[in-house]
């Protein structure tokens, strides 16, 4: 079983920073992908940002220049620094990893909130 935990979240300003973290464990054999997913209510999950274990990021249109994902392969760990933060960004944070275990799947972490105050 792979398990994703995610750290971080909070209630800030705008204008200010967070970061997030999201460690994978369990049977794990090699990790593709992680990245973070955001979601609001009545929303669908959006992209936040993406890396691959070769560390080539891909970031949403709306994070570009904010926000910096980073991954350590040997804790199994991404960050999310996200500066700058507007209220717009308030939204629960899902954490993602594409991970094979004894097969390659799709798994999340339980979600985080981030609320930026205007």
């Amino acid at each position: 079983q792979v398990q994703l935990v995610e750290s971080g979240g909070g209630l800030v300003q705008a204008g200010e920073s967070l970061r997030l973290s999201c460690a994978a464990s369990g049977s794990i054999s090699s990790i593709n992908t992680m990245g973070w997913y955001r979601q609001t209510p009545g929303k669908q999950r959006e992209l936040v940002a993406t890396i691959t274990g070769a560390g080539r990021t891909n970031y949403a249109d709306f994070v570009k220049g904010r926000f910096t994902l980073s991954r350590d392969n040997a804790k199994k760990t991404v960050y999310l620094q996200m500066n700058n933060l507007k209220p717009e960004d308030t939204a629960v944070y899902y954490c993602y990893g594409l991970i094979y275990s004894s097969y390659l799947g799709h798994y999340w972490g339980q979600g985080t909130q981030v609320t930026v105050s205007s």
